[in-house]
């Protein structure tokens, strides 16, 4: 039977054992010579994601993995393991192991180098208390490299791990042979400082120093690196813990208080004001304003009432209503917008590291120019101990010590000063986009406005006073909780100061407020409950209305003694400093465009203000990640700013994502930068630092390839010591430090 018909299997795989980025790209590769297969791997979040057809199965695709030299397991039921068992997460802490590894191999590491370039500190036998300080380094602190280097020497690879394990091995192997059958075991040992090799050999030169030094230096950069992508998976985590964790059911006519877990469809639930909607349903009793602001992005609470369909996680604002369940688990709105974050996060392009790439390359030329070296120096009569040291200065001035510290240094000062700045960078792999980024992608709700709405205008009727309006309507909305009557009563408080008191006040659902104020019955809403109250609405407040609602604010009428007194004008506002972010982001070379769940007028009104001319609205959350890939497939490099849980999947869907620090966790974890401040201007900020430090970086990656590349033929020729090579390499590590620093020195463009 024919199965050309049957549609792809798609799994996810938990994936373990991978250094480095062409670790991913091994596997990648491994599984797409696979017939009817279609695999991506992320080295950031260690998943593999498979579509597969015809006769294969997880188990052979995880056999295949496992060939190749690492770890596999169906991601489903790893998170399962890791969410039965909360105290497993510590062993389970990638960074854990090393960071243990990484302290006890700096405590042994730094009294080695001292030792080393000190000579006051070279006292009697000082050599062998050398040796049992670097063993333990060389031996248990880079055995992940020696592991990874094995797993590539099985399957005729090489990668970074290599250079680093041979070269530690051997520095470490010449050592102990020059303390047990050369010079340097003598009492009285100094380390001699030559130019040069000399023929006769280096039997009396140890060089532990540079074994525990790269190791130790190596160790640093994966731990760092670790850290960071430990935060992968934590936009997933708080986004499912933004649901209700209890919820009052209705058994029987009577309310009972369950974990929300174990709602089933079907089920009745309360939900009473203030308190988050459990799952979705929609409703079969009473009526409210329930504020989706974080889920949709709109700024204005929607009004509910009978049969009318909410969803989790959303905080009713308004009165109590009666929920009937709909869906549950896997199957919410909340959860399928999880899911769209890890699709996001697991598409993503993986911006591979320079010295990894390189390294496919590089490292086979080093092994080969050092056994070329030992043949040289051994065929034109010079002594093995002479030729073996020729080979391991050429190891020596080629380990990666430099390549080390380029990332993590520059990283660790460019992040620094980003936060002094309010901007944090998750971690290296982020900088790769902002070179290339040209399309700046920004949600309105909360990130070029405020996301609170606000009262910006108050029409008086002909011959009726503002400031009574405001007077006796403020104090009227002052009783109510609604957002938008919040935003008048605290208009009004603003300008005329205390506000008095209200007798009789009753709130008219999805309507207005009504009630008593200084004797005079006031009513304030919408224009159809005002006018159940006077003869007509004054044609110049109806203009005034309509005007404002084709922009996308409210207007509620204000009423009393039988005449329509005025009109009040609420809405979002736009922050003050983004008309001034929007011309420092063009200035950057980014087009910047609006992208929001709120109306078009509204929209529209917004991106006039700032001067953005490219405007997309009423689009839904799995909407926005629609927009963001067909803009990358038309070729575009995009970075995208938000702030709500609406924007998550987009944020980690963009290239670049950029999060509001004002905003949720949830947002904040999808992004690959924090702007902590709130304020758009960080993010022209953040771009401009972020690109800056990818240029350290490449710049650190270049002079530290560029003095191997100068430095190699001089140890071949002899004229490098080992000892000198080791002193050489502490001098580029020195360098890749000193240029990093320069970044402390960043300026904002804000003063």
């Amino acid at each position: 039977m024919s199965t050309t018909t049957q549609p792809p299997t798609r799994i996810e795989l938990a994936i373990g054992g991978m250094t480095c980025a062409s670790c991913a790209n091994r596997i990648e590769k491994k599984l797409n010579k696979l017939d009817g297969v279609t695999a991506t791997v992320n080295y950031a979040t260690e998943k593999a994601r498979v579509e597969y057809s015809g006769e294969l199965t997880p188990e052979s695709l995880v056999a295949t993995i496992e060939e190749a030299g690492y770890t596999a397991a169906h991601a489903a039921s790893k998170i399962g393991a890791e969410e039965h068992s909360a105290t497993a997460t510590d062993a389970d802490d990638p960074t854990a192991s090393l960071r243990q590894r990484l302290l006890i191999s700096l405590i042994l590491t730094v009294p080695v180098i001292a030792m080393a370039m000190i000579p006051a500190l070279q006292f009697t036998n000082w050599q062998w208390l050398s040796l049992t300080l670097a063993a333990p380094v060389v031996i248990w602190g880079a055995l992940p490299f020696h592991r990874a280097a094995w797993t590539n020497l099985r399957h005729a690879t090489a990668t970074m791990d290599t250079l680093i394990s041979i070269g530690t091995l051997a520095a470490l192997g010449w050592s102990l042979y020059a303390l047990f059958w050369g010079t340097a075991g003598m009492p009285g040992m100094t380390h001699p400082f030559e130019l040069a090799i000399a023929r006769e050999g280096g039997a009396g030169n140890i060089y532990l120093e540079v074994a525990a030094g790269v190791t130790t230096f190596i160790l640093a950069g994966r731990y760092f690196e670790a850290r960071s992508k430990r935060q992968a998976g934590a936009a997933l985590r708080a986004l499912l813990e933004l649901g209700a964790k209890e919820v009052s059911v209705l058994r029987d006519g009577k309310e009972e208080r369950i974990p929300a877990d174990q709602l089933a469809v079907g089920d009745l639930f309360v939900v009473r004001p203030g308190e988050k909607v459990a799952t979705d349903g929609a409703v079969v009793e009473g009526s409210s304003a329930v504020d989706a602001s974080m889920l949709t992005g709109e700024s204005v609470p929607v009004e509910v009432g009978i049969d009318d369909a909410v969803v989790g996680a959303t905080v009713n604002v308004g009165g109590r209503i009666v929920v009937r369940t709909s869906r549950i688990g896997a199957d919410t709105q909340l959860a399928q917008m999880a899911k769209l974050v890890e699709e996001a996060q697991n598409g993503k392009a993986q911006a591979q590291r320079l010295a990894d790439r390189i390294s496919g390359i590089f490292v086979p030329i080093v092994i080969a120019l050092s056994v070329v070296a030992l043949g040289f120096w051994l065929g034109t009569g010079g002594s093995v101990a002479a030729a073996f040291t020729a080979a391991v200065a050429v190891l020596i001035i080629a380990c990666p010590c430099a390549l080390g510290l380029a990332t993590p240094t520059a990283l660790m000062v460019g992040t620094g000063r980003g936060a002094q700045m309010g901007v944090l960078i998750k971690g290296p792999e982020v900088l790769e986009s902002t070179r290339r980024v040209d399309t700046v992608v920004l949600d309105k709700t909360g990130t070029v406005t405020t996301g609170k709405m606000s009262l910006l205008k108050v029409y008086a009727a002909e011959g009726e006073d503002e400031v009574q309006i405001l007077e006796l309507a403020g104090a009227l909305e002052d009783s109510s909780e609604h957002p938008i009557a919040q935003a008048i009563a605290k208009g009004a408080r603003e300008r005329v100061g205390d506000l008095g008191p209200v007798q009789g006040f009753a709130n008219v659902e999805g309507l207005g407020v009504e009630g008593v104020v200084y004797g005079h019955s006031v009513v304030v809403g919408r224009r159809r409950l005002v006018a159940e109250h006077v003869q007509n609405l004054d044609s110049d407040l109806e203009q005034a209305m309509a005007a404002a609602e084709s922009e996308g604010k409210t207007a509620v009428a204000v009423a009393w003694g039988g005449r329509a007194r005025g009109a009040l004008v609420v809405a979002d506002t736009v922050k003050p400093t983004s008309a001034e972010a929007i011309t420092q982001l063009r200035a950057l070379g980014l087009t910047p465009m609006l992208l929001t769940g709120d109306n078009a007028a509204a929209a529209r009104a917004i991106g006039d203000e700032v001067g953005i001319e490219q405007v997309i609205a009423e689009v839904l959350p799995q909407d926005k990640v629609d927009v963001i890939k067909k803009l990358q497939a038309n070729g575009k490099v995009v970075a995208m700013v938000g702030d709500g849980v609406n924007d998550a999947a987009a944020l980690a869907q963009a290239d670049l994502g950029l999060a509001m620090g004002t905003g949720t966790d949830v947002a904040i974890e999808a992004s690959d930068l924090t702007l902590v401040r709130g304020d758009l201007r960080a993010a022209a900020d953040a771009i401009r630092l972020s690109r800056k430090t990818l240029g350290t970086i490449r710049g650190n990656l270049f002079w530290a390839f560029a003095y191997n590349v100068a430095a190699l033929p001089l140890a071949m020729a002899g004229l490098l010591n080992p000892m000198l090579a080791g002193a050489a390499m502490a001098f580029s590590s020195v360098f890749v430090v000193s240029n990093s620093l320069r970044l402390r020195r960043f300026r904002s463009h804000n003063g």
